[in-house]
């Protein structure tokens, strides 16, 4: 029987034990107090005169507390030989409790520290951006959302993914070393486990945004986190999700996965819309860059009643500072560029380009117009185009398709690259002709064979067979040899590339390629600006459609005469003649130095200007 109570007792009191460095420091505690009450209580039994002279049972016991937090305290002790060998133990004891105690805090508080580096305490915060997923893309992200939060006096940013917290926070304050008055927080956790998405309070953020991971199934990641979110029950306001897919036959499965309650973008297709606009119009994606950044000017939805009556053409002299490119209905419908007689009805918004919301201001008249230097010749018609493409990658059929939908009949289009792409031979087109030629990108004698002074465009596309960044690589040497053979010919051709990542294409700068479309930025921005205002997506989605306003480059001498001085009041005016809205200009000589490589959005309506028969203006128009 006593062997069994003893189990029982030893099994109940290693069940404590487990519990943790609470349990383990109630344990020492309690053997403390045994201790000092033992010690007490013989003290007073066995030695009346000293257990009298240090103030009965209670000093005793205050006595030898002391002694058992501090062994230095016997060393004034006097009294008999009892008494001096009870404090003695009492001292003994404690050192060994005391020894203990210090070891199992220590041991608690690393566990502890451990547990916070891991990230997995619960967060608490109302009012903040999550961003599930990581990759390259979470450093533009969070810059911009940096941005975008710098009027605020607090704000705050949460990174949920399935790495460590600290390599995650280090990484992060490695490429943003000033987040301002934004709090990045990064937790450690699967975003495709419930449990763990729990942990960043999804019920009180303003905003989601899942970035794709990397890896060859990261829009499975991406349609599986967003069942996650659309089957979850919410607690109060549901905060608007926004996302983007990579694999253009995967959108339908992620907006039904979403269920109608988040934006899903399509990756793929947008990248490739902007290499097809971008390939005769250099330095569109710096345009784009500008738009979709919160740093220089963007779009802004603004309220001016005092406009309501008039005509869309009449508001485009209506500002002083800010340029109005289209207007949203109060029922939420958004027309960019709408006809020059669009009438403003009472409860529109007007669509403004600007550098800030602080900085949109009406004109108290109407600027003077210059009409001399107004050019009075019609709009230069589109030529037909030979253009090259050099390399191939998954998405060189749907290119091939939007291209033929660009571009004039009877233009052409090569394809130069080690594989055939029969997609993109074989496809239905109207306006282009095209044709294949074996080459190998990196080599100069297989690109000196391909007659490059035949061509008015070349497009250089990334190798989706390699990595990312072996991939740049390729594309580095490739654009160096083409600006040297272009030099040599004294042919010049326009030359657009496909980048992956945003850093290298600093590097590319030397080869003085005329534009760089890296298409993992433009999604980034995308994503951020439509996490900080949903309303935006009926403008990016006409900006990206062929049937609505684009953003076009064209030559200046279509709207001034060129080496006549005007202004950006008469270049708006022109525009307006023309059924398009200006909001810029590209000046050439400027068009090598970054960042903006001549490109100038929202300039003064008045300061003097002088356009060149090099430069080009840049507008929202159709077609």
């Amino acid at each position: 029987m006593w062997k069994r109570l003893r189990t029982r007792f030893r099994y109940w009191f290693d069940g404590t034990m487990d519990r943790g460095t609470p349990a383990l420091i109630s344990w020492l505690g309690l053997a403390s107090l045994l201790l000092i009450g033992l010690a007490s209580t013989l003290v007073v039994a066995f030695t009346d005169t000293d257990a009298e002279n240090n103030g009965g049972w209670p000093g005793v016991a205050w006595m030898s507390l002391l002694r058992t937090l501090d062994a230095g305290t016997m060393g004034g002790d006097t009294g008999g030989p009892v008494f001096l060998a009870l404090m003695l133990a009492v001292t003994i004891g404690g050192i060994f409790i005391v020894s203990a105690l210090i070891g199992v805090l220590t041991t608690g508080l690393n566990q502890k520290i451990q547990e916070l580096r891991k990230g997995r305490s619960q967060l608490i915060e109302r009012g903040h951006t999550i961003v599930l997923g990581w990759s390259d893309q979470v450093f533009t992200v969070v810059a911009e959302l940096v941005e975008a939060n710098q009027s605020e006096r607090r704000s705050c940013v949460v990174i949920l993914a399935d790495r460590d917290k600290v390599s995650m926070e280090d990484a992060i304050r490695a490429r943003i070393p000033d987040t301002g008055s934004t709090r990045v927080i990064c937790r450690s956790g699967n975003p495709l486990v419930r449990a763990d998405l729990e942990l960043v309070s999804p019920d009180t953020a303003k905003s989601i945004m899942v970035l794709p991971p990397v890896g060859d199934d990261r829009d499975v990641d991406v349609i599986k986190v967003l069942l996650l979110l659309s089957s979850r029950r919410w607690s109060g306001t549901r905060p608007h999700v926004v996302a983007a897919v990579h694999d253009s036959e995967n959108l339908a499965a992620a907006r039904l996965a979403a269920g109608g309650t988040a934006l899903v973008i399509d990756a793929e297709d947008i990248a490739v819309r902007l290499i097809a606009q971008a390939h005769r119009q250099t330095g569109l994606s710096t345009v784009f860059n500008e738009l979709l950044s919160f740093v220089g000017n963007e779009f802004y939805f603004r309220d001016e009643p005092s406009l309501a009556g008039g005509t869309f053409g009449d508001t485009l002299h209506a500002y002083e500072l800010g340029v109005p490119v289209g207007i949203r209905r109060a029922d939420g419908t958004v027309l960019v560029n709408p006809p020059m007689d669009t009438v403003v009805a009472p409860g529109d918004q007007m669509l403004v380009v600007a550098g800030d919301d602080l900085l949109i201001r009406l004109a108290g008249t109407r600027p003077p117009i210059n009409e001399s230097a107004i050019t009075s010749a019609p709009a230069q018609p589109p030529a037909v185009d030979r253009t090259l493409l050099i390399g191939e990658n998954s998405r060189t059929a749907k290119l091939v398709t939007l291209l033929d939908s660009f571009v004039e009949p009877g233009s052409t289009l090569d394809i130069a690259a080690p594989r055939r792409p029969e997609s993109a031979l074989h496809g239905a087109l109207v306006n282009l002709t095209v044709g294949h030629t074996h080459c190998e990108p990196t080599r100069r004698s297989s690109l000196e064979a391909l007659n490059l002074g035949s061509y008015q465009h070349i497009v250089v596309l990334s190798d989706d067979t390699f990595a990312p960044g072996p991939a740049d690589d390729r594309t580095l040497v490739t654009l160096l040899h083409l600006r040297d053979i272009e030099e040599r010919l004294g042919d010049p051709y326009s030359i657009v590339t496909e980048m992956n990542d945003d850093a290298n294409r600093e590097v590319a700068q030397v080869t003085k390629a005329d534009d760089f479309i890296v298409s993992t930025k433009v999604i980034s921005l995308l994503l951020t600006q439509l996490t900080e205002n949903q309303a935006l997506y009926a403008v990016f989605t006409d900006l990206f459609d062929p049937e609505g306003s684009e953003i076009y480059l064209k030559p200046a001498t279509d709207y001034v005469l060129p080496g006549v001085e005007a202004d950006f009041a008469t270049v708006i005016e022109s525009a307006r003649r023309r059924g398009e809205t200006a909001i810029g200009y590209r000046l050439a000589r400027h068009g090598d130095t970054p960042p903006m490589y001549g490109i100038f959005l929202n300039p003064p309506r008045t300061a003097p200007l002088v356009l060149g028969p090099g430069d080009a203006v840049v507008v929202f128009a159709e077609g």
